[in-house]
C-alpha cells in the first residue's frame, strides 16, 4: 500500500465507526451562559423510598447521577393527598385522608394562584384528566394527586379550570405543545396516572413513562436555553421510610449532591421564590429547594 493512502484510510474507517451511544441521562443541552433558571416543571411519583425508586426506576437514577440530587429530602405526612397540600399549599390543613376536593374545600391560595397574582405563570397538566379541572377521581386520573383543585376560592377555582389540563402525550396535547412552543409555566406540575406514577403499575413502568416526556422536555426551547428546571420526586416512600429519590435537572448543573434536610415545604418555598412572593405557611420556616442546588 501507497504511504500517502494510510491517512485517507484513516479517516475513512473513523468516519465509518460506530458512535458510543448517549448515556441514559446524559445532557442534552450545554446551559447558555449567563441565563438565570426562571422556569420550574415538577414530576411527582409515588409510594416508593430512596433506595427502591433508584434500583428501579434507571432512567430516574442516571438523572440523578449526571445532574443532581438531594440525599436527605423527605416526606412529612401520610397518605398522599396532605403531602401534595403541603408542596401546593405550604400547609396539610389539617387533612390526613385522601378525600376529594368536595370533602376539603381550602382556603387561601396555592403556589400556583400565587404566580397568577404576582403576574406569572402558573400550569398543572394532569395524566388521564378526562377534563379541565376535575373534581372526581376518573379511571386512572388521581384528583388527590392535583392539588390546584383543591383550593377553592373564587380566585383559584377560576385558575385551576383555566391552567389545570389534561396533560396528553408526548406527541400530542398541552404539555407538548407548551414545551414546542417555548411557553412553559414558571411553576409547572405534571402529575402522572394512577399507573405511570408506580402507584398501580411497575416501577420500571413509571421510568419509561418519565423518560418519554425528560427527553421531550430537553428537546425543547425552554431547557435548551437554560431557563427551565426539571424536579423529580415522591409524594412519600411508602415502605417505613420518609427520604425520597429528588432529582433536581438543569442544563446548568452536573453531579450536584446536596445533603442538607429538605422536604416538601422546601418545593413550596422554592414556588413562590421563583415568582418574587412571600412563602405560604410553614414553607416560611423552609429551606429553598431550588437555593440548595443553587439556583
Amino acid at each position: 500500500m501507497r504511504r500517502g493512502l494510510v491517512p485517507v484510510l484513516a479517516v475513512l474507517l473513523a468516519g465509518c465507526t460506530t458512535a458510543p451511544s448517549e448515556p441514559t441521562g446524559a445532557p442534552r443541552a450545554a446551559a447558555t451562559p449567563g441565563v438565570a433558571v426562571t422556569k420550574v416543571l415538577t414530576i411527582v411519583e409515588e409510594n416508593h423510598g430512596a433506595e427502591s425508586a433508584r434500583d428501579g426506576m434507571p432512567f430516574l437514577a442516571s438523572l440523578a447521577r449526571t445532574y443532581g440530587t438531594a440525599t436527605d429530602y423527605r416526606s412529612l405526612s401520610d397518605p398522599s393527598l396532605p403531602n401534595y397540600l403541603l408542596m401546593a399549599g405550604g400547609s396539610d390543613f389539617g387533612v390526613d385522608d385522601n378525600d376529594p376536593p368536595a370533602e376539603h374545600p381550602l382556603t387561601g391560595p396555592s403556589v400556583f394562584d400565587t404566580a397568577l397574582a404576582q403576574g406569572r405563570t402558573a400550569r398543572t397538566y394532569a395524566d388521564g384528566m378526562p377534563t379541565a379541572c376535575a373534581l372526581e377521581p376518573v379511571g386512572r386520573y388521581a384528583v388527590k394527586h392535583n392539588p390546584w383543585a383543591y383550593f377553592a376560592d373564587d380566585a383559584s377555582r377560576r385558575g385551576c379550570q383555566e391552567h389545570d389540563v389534561p396533560a396528553g402525550t408526548p406527541d400530542a396535547g398541552a404539555l407538548h405543545d407548551d414545551v414546542v412552543a417555548g411557553r412553559l409555566p414558571q411553576v409547572g406540575l405534571l402529575v402522572p396516572d394512577l399507573c405511570h406514577d408506580a402507584h398501580d403499575c411497575s416501577l420500571g413502568t413509571a421510568d419509561a413513562w418519565l423518560r418519554d416526556w425528560v427527553r421531550a422536555v430537553q428537546d425543547g426551547p425552554d431547557w435548551r436555553a437554560g431557563r427551565l428546571a426539571l424536579v423529580v420526586t415522591f409524594d412519600e416512600a411508602g415502605d417505613g421510610s420518609s427520604t425520597l429519590l429528588t432529582v433536581v435537572a438543569a442544563p446548568g448543573l452536573r453531579e450536584r449532591v446536596v445533603d442538607q434536610r429538605l422536604d416538601h415545604l422546601s418545593w413550596s418555598r422554592w414556588m413562590t421564590d421563583l415568582v418574587d412572593a412571600p412563602p405560604l405557611r410553614e414553607a416560611a420556616d423552609a429551606p429553598s429547594l431550588g437555593a440548595a442546588f443553587g439556583l
